[in-house]
């Protein structure tokens, strides 16, 4: 089975908050982001919270790390405490709650660590993993020691994950180039403990073709390839749109098929942004 025509689940009217015009409402759907902050507004928590608003889910966030960081490349990383990140964690989860949550740069394996308590000890069921490793511009995010923190504490509470061919390579110990190595990598993943795994070939020849596996059947994810450098933010705002489709109440393959629409219409819609890779554009009216 093929997602790309696999019809997007509505997004109906605007949630209301409570208390609006009287009688009962639904809440309002949540997103959690558990990320880095990309002072260049095209990755990172801000891109992550630009999709959930484009989704209308009200989003939330837990910083991980401040980066300088323009559309050449990363200047400058700070780490914030593993105690400061738990506590973000708490306040949010422990008043506002979510419906769906999805990590991001997650930098030291002490890091690492807290966020799987922290979402474990919440009980964040739908959570959403893109194991961020390096930077659009090559630049690293994640220190080599996190990489068996990521596997060990984070991956088995996933409920998908969204490595792309390098990072699918570094957590499945093959080089993964091909469709077929695609595979190989999902199964390997998938053993690891996540429900889901969404190997993305975004930098393969010819279209843009996801493979996304579930410990069973494998689906393929098409989309016609946009030809474009600028494709910053391109995995964050992926991944972020899958979580805010899974705290909408849809299916993961749901979710995925619609995020897929709507991540190609926001690179279709990018451009140019200073002087290197530009970014996408979050706020496309249909996609």
């Amino acid at each position: 089975m093929s997602l790309e025509h696999a019809p997007p689940p509505p997004l109906g009217p605007p949630p209301r908050w409570p208390g609006e015009g009287g009688g009962s409402l639904s809440p309002m759907p949540r997103a959690l982001t558990i990320a880095g902050s990309d002072s260049g507004g095209g990755a990172g928590i801000q891109a992550d919270l630009k999709t959930f608003s484009a989704f209308r889910v009200f989003g939330t966030s837990v910083l991980t790390a401040v980066t300088a960081q323009n559309s050449i490349g990363v200047q400058g990383v700070v780490n914030l405490s593993p105690d400061f990140v738990g506590r973000q964690l708490d306040s949010v989860l422990g008043d506002i709650g979510t419906d769906a949550a999805k990590t991001g740069m997650l930098s030291t394996a002490p890091i690492i660590r807290v966020v799987a308590d922290r979402v474990r000890a919440h009980g964040v069921r739908r959570l959403v993993v893109d194991p961020v490793m390096i930077a659009k511009s090559g630049d690293p995010l994640l220190e080599p020691d996190a990489r068996t923190a990521l596997i060990e504490a984070i991956l088995p509470q996933a409920l998908v994950v969204t490595p792309n061919l390098h990072e699918a390579g570094v957590l499945a110990g093959i080089p993964v180039g091909t469709l077929e190595e695609m595979e190989a990598a999902a199964r390997r993943i998938h053993a690891l403990g996540p429900a889901w795994v969404l190997v993305k070939g975004g930098h393969l020849e010819g279209d843009a073709v996801d493979l996304l596996f579930d410990g069973r059947s494998l689906t393929p994810v098409r989309a016609e390839r946009v030809p474009t450098p600028h494709t910053h933010g391109t995995g964050c705002t992926y991944s972020a749109a899958i979580a805010a489709g899974l705290a909408r109440g849809a299916s993961v393959l749901a979710a995925v098929a619609e995020a897929k629409r709507y991540v190609t219409a926001a690179i279709r819609a990018g451009g140019p942004l200073g002087r290197g890779v530009g970014s996408l554009r979050h706020f496309v009216e249909r996609w």
